[in-house]
């Protein structure tokens, strides 16, 4: 989506004046307005936030404010589109920067999806009753709303063991999207075989770059999607981090590739990540694997523990990184004197799907 260049009164701001002008405006706005900022976000917009958390929280956190006529969302596109799903329509969901995309998101989109679905069909017959899909919330709403109307469910890091259980109950196969690794990672923890049992689907190649015989013998198909950020993180890295000290704790994110995840000490969600460290005793020494911000934010608000980011060169979210305080400013001040930029509306027709993929991952333990 296109956004516009800042105005030159805002690009020009410096940090305490948008925080001065950004708190401002929230008091004018008082009860009619709530922030919701995800923990990828830099300091700077967390500060502002009324709720922070990772995808699964702030999905269930949009609706707590039933009285706010807006909702700004600090994260990125798809998710301000599941709060809009999962929010009254008189509520409006609002995005600081449009181009705060999710390169991940970006490797399936409907037309891929519906290729793959049509093929499966083609290779297993009556045998796609028994596909069910499940999307990672990092997705288009019209790909939640794919899953949604063919008996699928919408799962995020935290709660995607429980979802993949969920599928297995009703079916023989997992068609799993847009990331590989947290599928293959979370069909590893609950004793598939990576190699026995999971196929990675290749949407620019013929039946994904499988055979049917192999498409037919197993019980997950992973999309050949990845996160940027995670991907980065290595076994060399972890090797480094315990040859500096032996003592050290690896906490990674179950987005990392599964040698990494094997190798940690720990993983999973942003909030499991961000309990462990916090529920640590003190001395504790953490290697972390995951977004810039965060790691950072827990090494502030931890003095009393050793934190460090897995990868030395840092490893930030470009796309999260766009929401800068400047934006915020402007969106608010223009709420302030009735104008609504950047609505992220998702027509009613896609959103009853994606809202019932929505609703059955909420209700997933």
């Amino acid at each position: 989506m296109f956004q516009a260049p800042l105005p030159r009164e805002y690009a020009d701001l410096s940090s305490e004046e948008a925080a001065d002008r950004i708190r401002a405006a929230k008091e004018k706005l008082g009860k009619r307005l709530v922030i919701l900022g995800h923990h990828y976000q830099r300091d700077e917009i967390i500060e502002h936030a009324d709720f922070r958390g990772d995808s699964y929280k702030l999905a269930k956190d949009a609706n707590q404010r039933p009285e706010a006529d807006f909702i700004v969302f600090c994260g990125v596109h798809f998710m301000a589109e599941s709060a809009d799903i999962l929010t009254p329509d008189r509520q409006q969901v609002l995005l600081p920067n449009l181009a705060a995309g999710c390169s991940m998101a970006d490797m399936a989109n409907l037309f891929q999806v519906r290729a793959c679905w049509r093929q499966l069909g083609e290779v297993l017959g009556d045998g796609l009753s028994e596909v069910v899909p499940v999307t990672y919330i990092n997705s288009a709403a019209n790909l939640k709303a794919f899953v949604g109307e063919r008996g699928g469910t919408v799962c995020t890091s935290t709660n995607a063991p429980a979802a993949v259980q969920w599928a297995l109950k009703r079916g023989k196969k997992v068609l799993f999207f847009p990331d590989q690794h947290l599928g293959r990672n979370t069909g590893v923890k609950l004793g598939a075989d990576p190699d026995r049992d999971m196929v990675l689907w290749n949407p620019f190649a013929p039946l994904g770059g499988n055979t049917p015989e192999r498409i037919g013998e197993a019980t997950f198909i992973l999309w050949k999607g990845h996160c940027s950020v995670h991907t980065r993180f290595t076994v060399e890295q972890i090797e480094r981090a315990r040859g500096e000290n032996p003592n050290v704790k690896v906490l990674v994110h179950p987005e990392c590739p599964l040698e990494v995840v094997r190798m940690s000490d720990h993983n999973g969600s942003t909030e499991f990540i961000i309990k462990t460290v916090e529920s640590s005793a003190p001395g504790t020494a953490w290697a972390i694997g995951t977004e810039i911000n965060l790691v950072s934010r827990l090494a502030k608000q931890n003095p009393d523990k050793q934190i460090e980011c897995l990868d030395p060169q840092i490893c930030p979210c470009s796309t999260m990184y766009r929401i800068h305080p400047s934006f915020l400013c402007l969106q608010l001040e223009r709420l302030v004197v009735g104008e609504v930029t950047n609505l992220i509306r998702v027509p009613e027709e896609v959103a009853q799907h994606a809202r019932t993929a929505l609703d059955r991952m909420l209700k997933v333990a």
